[in-house]
């Protein structure tokens, strides 16, 4: 790479000069989709995938120039490192190896001094175990009842990915398995899930690498008195998922059983880990988790080793580069046409925001111009009724439409205008692409559509486990080869630590005044005052 900056490549200059002239009339996408062989070239199929991106603002021009942006970046060969097991981020001095763990290969893989292939290996037979012991009714909870409620007790990447595959993936959910999320450390997260749960079947999961995150230990903390006012005990009741040596992995712990999670992964890439596997095999059964590893194996293989103009995570990277960097859209939608993916973008929102919201490269330099780009989604048809005017009428922004050939529930024909509701969605799916791309000219002005609004297309044959593995994978690899093309570390996140050491300092204060009524907000400054004040007499 002849530099870590973006915008300071030879090939930047021309992708500006470009961008320009992709504003002529000409260049407007009504025109550009009319052309015969559009969408043969301007789409991809591989890996059980098929990308459209002929609805975006591209011409032959923008994919040459995108191959030398790939090529003078050198994103493939920092691809290749990560894979590898090479410290890629570079902060924390750490490796980033969430694509070993749907593997299984018996080769070793050094890292940190361990063998992580042995040791991820070794952790997906204890929870495969531990698993069987549940559903066959060996583990049970403390009065002798099967577990039927499993809460997982976690934040951030601790439950969002495992959220989306739970939600994607629950038509699969045939093990009697009720599955919860205690990420908030709101009250009312919690007190709605007591409510919802049979104490004396339930598993709770605590996960946190640490064991020291505030919010996931206050929500333990209120899961064990729950239990202890039941009359139960928590060690009957409780598993963690944890670093190794952490507070959480102390043997004189009280817990049934720990899973180890490790620092080569990191949270918002770790669902196909022990943070995604033990939740999951418990909900789906651990033949319906091992297939999601292989569709995520199978598009981790394609994004190593495809070429580039027919890599599938690539081609979208350089596109959202594109689109982020050169033609100046700061939002991305994601619609996906299926209601079990629904839990999709609020998974993406971390993965791609927490990764690429950065402001400075790996080597500390601060950026020339802004990396990342707002996440935002709702599935179709629901989007449409929601945010579809903005997208049409107000500020435009790229869409990832996702599309299912094969929906889950085949039983249901009945047809409405002549046609099924399957079909319906479709319908809708093809039209909201067309209409962004295309618009409409009006005489009076509050009908007219400018067009002109790029989008892309991402097709499943279906939303097996294989599917569902594979769309993960395609989203987590577009985001990391985003990261390498902006020069920036996807895999550290000191955004976050500012808030929680001010969160810190202010719950001290809170406790003196638990403490000692009599306790003054006197250090605080007026504004955090004057909210304390108002929190402990509970009225304005």
């Amino acid at each position: 790479m002849t530099s870590d900056q973006l915008l300071d490549l030879p090939v930047s200059r021309e992708l500006r000069r470009h961008a320009d002239r992709m504003q002529s009339s000409e260049k407007h996408l009504r025109h550009l989709i009319a052309a015969p062989d559009r969408l043969k070239r301007f789409s991809q199929r591989a890996a059980g995938l098929f990308f459209d991106y002929s609805r975006q603002r591209l011409d032959a021009d923008t994919l040459d120039l995108l191959m030398e942006l790939a090529a003078q970046s050198g994103v493939e060969a920092r691809f290749r490192q990560m894979h590898a097991g090479q410290v890629v981020n570079v902060t924390e001095g750490r490796a980033a190896m969430h694509t070993i763990a749907r593997t299984g290969e018996p080769a070793p893989v050094i890292v940190d001094g361990i063998d992580a292939n042995a040791e991820l290996r070794r952790v997906r037979a204890e929870i495969a175990a531990f698993v069987q012991k549940v559903h066959d009714g060996a583990t049970s909870g403390g009065t002798g009842k099967r577990f039927r409620h499993v809460v997982v007790v976690g934040i951030g990447g601790s439950y969002l990915g495992t959220e989306f595959v739970a939600t994607a993936l629950a038509a699969f959910a045939d093990k009697g398995v009720q599955l919860h999320f205690l990420a908030n450390v709101d009250i009312h997260n919690f007190g709605a899930i007591a409510g919802e749960i049979d104490l004396e079947a339930t598993l709770w999961i605590v996960i946190s690498k640490s064991y020291t995150t505030a919010e996931t230990l206050a929500n333990e903390t209120q899961a064990r008195s729950l239990m202890e006012t039941a009359g139960l005990d928590a060690a009957q009741h409780l598993i963690t998922v944890t670093a190794k040596g952490s507070p959480g992995d102390d043997p004189a712990a009280v817990n049934l059983q720990s899973f180890h999670m490790f620092d080569f992964i990191g949270g918002r890439y770790s669902v196909t880990s022990a943070v995604g596997g033990v939740p999951l095999s418990l909900y789906l059964g651990n033949t319906a988790f091992e297939r999601f590893l292989t569709g995520a194996a199978e598009m981790d293989s394609h994004a190593l080793s495809a070429p580039t103009d027919q890599n599938l995570p690539l081609m979208a990277a350089l596109i959202s580069i594109w689109n982020a960097s050169f033609l100046g859209y700061a939002h991305q939608g994601i619609i996906p046409y299926a209601q079990p993916l629904a839990k999709l973008a609020p998974h993406i929102q971390q993965l791609n925001m927490e990764s690429n919201g950065k402001s400075v490269t790996m080597g500390g330099t601060p950026l020339k111009g802004p990396a990342g780009i707002i996440i935002f989604g709702e599935p179709g048809t629901n989007a449409q009724h929601s945010f579809f005017q903005l997208a049409h009428q107000g500020r435009p922004f790229p869409v990832d439409f996702i599309g299912v050939l094969q929906p889950q529930y085949t039983g249901y024909n009945t047809l409405s205008k002549g046609v099924t509701n399957h079909q319906e969605l479709w319908a809708n799916m093809m039209a909201q692409a067309n209409a962004l791309a295309v618009g409409k000219e009006a005489a009076a002005t509050e009908r007219a559509f400018s067009g002109n609004r790029p989008s892309s297309t991402l097709v499943l044959e279906s939303l097996a486990p294989e599917d569902v593995g594979r769309l993960l994978a395609f989203y987590e690899a577009r985001t990391v080869y985003e990261a390498f093309i902006w020069g920036i570390n996807p895999f550290d996140q000191f955004g976050v630590e500012l808030g929680k050491v001010m969160a810190s300092d202010i719950r001290t204060e809170m406790a003196a005044r638990n403490q000692d009524e009599g306790h003054r907000f006197d250090t605080c400054d007026p504004i955090t005052r004057f909210y304390l004040e108002t929190l402990f007499r509970g009225r304005f």
